[in-house]
């Protein structure tokens, strides 16, 4: 090739396995270059390169210019200040076919040139692939990057990011993507669910999306999640504290009753008295239990044999009214205590108490999914997967953010088995997650997947990203902190998207869970501009420095910082606090003092009667 190519960047002068190095061309006197009426910028950290060898390229990514990455056995005399570029190699293309990895290696002086469009398209493919433009280019805006949907929701992705690095509007603009995959095509099949931890993306994506909230607003529809649907030790941990050994056996021994005789008054498909345990997705009431606990706990007894009951007034497990028994007597003449009491009084004080705590109503009284005292239900949990996954917007969101931090944790845990679960034992079916996948969105990631959480929601989390790619389940871990991620979760992340990250751990981190060898190209991560990405892995058929879409205005997430400066500089007006503390009691934005009282009466269209009749 001559060296007149406007696309030659120089020659191969050394190469170490992946890594090759450039001696750069003396022609090139700039750091753009315009071919095709398009313009690139040249010797760029980040850009891509390729390298011919017959009808055979290969691609690699630059990683370093300048001196550090001449050869070491160069003299400095000849170093020629610095023209030098380190090359990470990541594939090779035979025609129009594009693999990652390499069958052979380049020779020394064999050319490299520059990565123009028409090479690109060969590595990511035409519009009517399976990839998706998620932005462009950095070193060339003109370029579209895209990814592969297949990849990015199957071998599962990490969006990671500081605060301020653009991270929540990195992933509306992805969502926005992947549901509007292929203009005018049918994306009606496509399941997302998207676990929104700050409520920053109803605003963002409602269009696209069916909202759930604890705290709903107009347009929105309430969040229930069925206590009932979580594991006995989960539940039980957070309505009664700590338990010992006998008295977890006291309460798993009355779900097990309470949810058999609910299932034999109630029969329920796939599901009879045999197959039947305590973890179960079958109904049964937690005031049933309360009350025939805390009868037994404190009732008394009278009678020769002890075997009379000494009840004075019957209570009421609706109303969590406890019943009420003669006070116990000294002596032989009773009443007498229940000696079979297990001592669980305190720990049914705080079931009560978290019944009664209207905090908890979207888990503890979930709607239609709450069971009466007998067991039944209005609705049963087909139903709720309907409401999340059956419905006619290809996303989901699940607003969280009226949620108390006391129990989210839990609640994640609850909604991720409850979904994973059910699309894991109907992957054989239509509504499965392999004739129909499923991708997971989890925000604020490290709250709840931490090395030391030891919680049912790292559990389920850790389990799709094991075995989520073979049963159509595909998770995206979206976080601030990826030093607080657990490793094993991290590690299974088949493409990294790493926005701007200032703290040292974290970068490490990042680096440490890379796939290709791409350190001088992370290097850049605490200098991305905003809403700027490293992007590699499973999905990106190259490592990509990459800029994202930006969306319309009207589709940005509410996550952008206050605006100081106008603030500040706006006159103060009429300020009422009243309204901050009913907002604050009301835990809800809108919350108002009073309700505005409007008094409306109907006009009527006639002809204007004279005012003045001396006129």
């Amino acid at each position: 090739m001559s060296s007149t190519d406007p696309t030659y960047l120089g020659k191969v002068t050394v190469v170490s396995g992946s890594s090759i190095t450039v001696k750069l061309s003396e022609s090139l006197a700039s750091g753009m270059a315009i071919i095709g009426g398009h313009t690139y910028r040249v010797g760029q950290v980040g850009s891509f390169v390729r390298i011919p060898l017959g009808y055979q390229d290969l691609f690699g990514v630059v990683a370093e210019i300048g001196a550090s990455a001449a050869p070491t056995n160069v003299e400095a005399s000849t170093s020629d200040t610095g023209r030098w570029m380190r090359v990470e190699l990541a594939g090779e293309a035979i025609g129009d076919h594009f693999e990652r990895g390499l069958s052979q290696h380049p020779n020394v002086d064999d050319t490299v040139h520059l990565v123009t469009d028409k090479d690109l398209k060969r590595i990511y493919g035409g519009e009517g692939d399976s990839q998706i433009p998620i932005g462009t280019l950095s070193s060339a805006e003109n370029i579209t990057v895209r990814l592969s949907l297949d990849a990015l929701v199957t071998r599962h992705s990490a969006v990671l990011g500081s605060t301020g690095s653009g991270k929540s509007t990195t992933v509306a603009s992805l969502l926005r993507s992947i549901v509007g995959h292929g203009v005018g095509a049918d994306t009606s099949g496509a399941r997302v669910l998207l676990l929104d931890i700050h409520g920053e993306y109803a605003a963002a994506l409602g269009d696209v999306a069916r909202v759930f909230s604890a705290t709903p607003q107009p347009g929105e529809h309430p969040l229930f999640v069925p206590y009932w649907a979580l594991e006995a030790g989960e539940l039980l941990d957070f309505v009664t504290g700590p338990l010992s050994d006998n008295q977890l056996i006291a309460f798993t021994d009355k779900i097990q009753e309470l949810k058999s005789a609910a299932l034999e008054a109630t029969p329920r498909p796939g599901i009879n008295s045999r197959l039947l345990t305590v973890d179960s997705p079958v109904p049964f009431s937690l005031k049933a239990m309360w009350y025939d606990l805390i009868d037994f706990e404190t009732k008394t007894l009278k009678g020769a044999q002890k075997n009379i009951d000494a009840l004075e007034e019957a209570g009421d497990a609706d109303t969590l009214t406890p019943p009420k028994y003669e006070p116990h007597a000294m002596g032989s003449a009773g009443p007498f205590m229940n000696t079979g009491a297990k001592g669980i009084r305190r720990q049914l004080n705080l079931l009560r108490s978290r019944l009664l705590d209207r905090r908890f109503d979207f888990i503890l009284h979930p709607g239609p999914w709450e069971p009466d005292v007998s067991g039944r239900t209005e609705q049963d949990l087909d139903t709720l997967l309907r409401a999340w996954l059956g419905h006619d917007k290809p996303l989901t969101i699940l607003d969280l953010s009226g949620v108390p931090s006391i129990v989210l944790v839990r609640l994640i845990g609850c909604i991720l088995r409850i979904v994973y679960e059910a699309l894991f034992w109907s992957r054989e079916k239509t509504e499965g997650g392999v004739l129909r996948p499923l991708l997971i969105v989890m925000e604020e990631a490290h709250r709840y997947v931490s090395p030391e959480a030891g919680d049912v929601a790292s559990d389920v989390v850790k389990r799709i990203a094991k075995e989520g790619r073979k049963y159509g389940v595909g998770a995206m871990v979206v976080s601030q902190r990826p030093s607080e991620i657990d490793e094993t979760i991290l590690s299974q992340c088949g493409t990294l998207i790493a926005l701007r990250l200032s703290n040292p751990t974290d970068r490490s981190r990042v680096k440490g869970a890379l796939p290709d060898n791409l350190s001088g190209l992370m290097d850049l991560l605490p200098v991305l501009r905003t809403g700027e990405a490293i992007i590699t892995g499973e999905a990106a058929r190259l490592p990509v420095r990459t800029r994202v879409f930006l969306p319309a205005a009207e589709h940005l997430p509410r996550s952008s910082d206050p605006d100081v400066t106008a603030a500040w500089r706006r006159r103060r007006v009429a300020e009422g606090y009243d309204r901050v503390v009913a907002s604050w009691r009301a835990q809800q934005t809108t919350a108002t003092v009073s309700d505005a009282v409007i008094q409306r009466e109907a006009v009527t269209d006639g002809p204007m009667e004279d005012q003045n009749d001396d006129s």
